[in-house]
């Protein structure tokens, strides 16, 4: 119920976020910070239509390279150093990933959410979504 995992830092919540073209939040989901970031992929792109998937290597898995691919999405995802066959990517277009970063960079602004005060996961994914809101409306 507290959303609260181990990770090198310590005790922490990873937020998962899928964004648009303009790195504005579409769909936002809180784990415990030792969760993998593939073990919520499909769930964090389910329903959005999107002529690209621009990830980060944590996301390279070939479930949800297909899965893409199968709805006609470009998959811009750079393949893991440990990958036996290395795939092609856009280089050019991956440098947009960077909207998604600048969202995150947004978000820890906001001092409640960069520090998180709140115990329960729901109270602060609550106020992470409230920080959202207002990032779109400026």
């Amino acid at each position: 119920a507290q959303g609260l995992g181990r990770s090198r830092g310590g005790l922490s919540t990873k937020i998962h976020a899928a964004a648009d073209a303009l790195g504005l939040p579409v769909r936002l989901i809180g784990t415990p910070g030792q969760r993998n970031d593939i073990a919520l992929a499909h769930d964090l792109i389910e329903d959005i239509d999107a002529a690209a998937l621009l990830a980060d290597k944590g996301y390279d898995a070939n479930h949800l390279v297909d899965a893409m691919e199968e709805r006609g999405t470009e998959v811009v995802i750079p393949p893991k150093r440990d990958r036996k066959l290395q795939r092609a990517y856009d280089t050019d277009l991956y440098k947009e990933r960077n909207k998604i970063e600048r969202f995150f960079n947004k978000l820890k602004q906001f001092r409640r959410v960069a520090t998180r005060y709140d115990k329960l996961l729901v109270t602060f994914m609550g106020f992470v979504k409230l920080a959202a809101i207002a990032i779109w409306l400026k």
